[in-house]
């Protein structure tokens, strides 16, 4: 349903937003349960505008649920990955337009000074799917650290390890270059958890703390054709494609 559609009978309203089944509906409007701009409505073929008139069942209005929406956004260092924040710093939600954010937030987060690729929509359940760990979402970063990694330390990483109270399942690591001044490299780890500064913690824990941190992908999903600060919305057969892989 959308505020784009003309007149609709009333039982097909009540059943598109959820209220009840078609069959159901009809009862409740021979029962006189259904009102529409405040009157009852006993007639099965009344017509209704679904943005423009007030429909009530059982004296509680009826609304047409908000379409959901899906974005890839590259998020850019310094700002939030939260709707709100109470000191007044940027966040996500600054790069939208007001006509978008409705509804809107952002799966997961990525640190203040972290880059990269953010969901952002206002599906519940695909953002819970996508970040339980329970999925085993592959989300891949380019970290540069300090210092180069000895196999030993990759070999930690790659087997899983505990450090103080966490513990961190194995990831898929790499060594993609090699810088100096100071020396340092740049490392591709693909992880499926998703704990709070956890590409930060586990480099810290091999003693390589993270100088720089990217969210390249997510899944199947990367950045290609994105800017820092920009964003694009998902296609239907990516929406379609990340409910498969999450309900295998």
């Amino acid at each position: 349903m959308t505020e784009t559609e003309t007149y609709v009978r009333l039982q097909k309203f009540l059943s598109s937003v959820g209220i009840a089944s078609r069959r159901a509906a009809e009862k409740m409007i021979s029962e006189g349960r259904v009102r529409v701009n405040g009157k009852v409505i006993l007639e099965m073929g009344k017509k209704i505008h679904p943005v423009t008139d007030r429909v009530e069942v059982d004296n509680l209005p009826v609304s047409i649920p908000l379409s959901k929406h899906y974005f890839l956004l590259y998020k850019p260092r310094g700002y939030l990955s939260t709707v709100k924040d109470p000191f007044g710093r940027p966040t996500v939600m600054d790069l939208f337009p007001s006509q978008l954010k409705k509804g809107l937030f952002p799966v997961g987060r990525l640190d203040l000074d972290t880059e990269g690729l953010l969901i952002m929509t206002s599906d519940g359940e695909l953002a819970y799917y996508l970040t339980h760990p329970r999925y085993k979402i592959p989300k891949t970063y380019h970290a540069w650290v300090q210092g180069i990694p000895a196999e030993n330390e990759l070999h930690q990483l790659r087997q899983g390890f505990s450090a103080g109270n966490e513990t961190f399942l194995p990831a898929r690591v790499k060594i993609l270059a090699t810088g100096t001044n100071p020396v340092k490299a740049k490392l591709e780890l693909v992880i499926t958890e998703g704990k709070k500064r956890q590409i930060k913690h586990m480099c810290k824990a091999v003693n390589h703390p993270v100088l720089f941190l990217k969210r390249i992908s997510l899944a199947f999903l990367n950045l290609a054709g994105l800017k820092p600060g920009k964003y694009r919305s998902l296609k239907n057969d990516e929406i379609k494609k990340l409910y498969s892989i999450v309900k295998k």
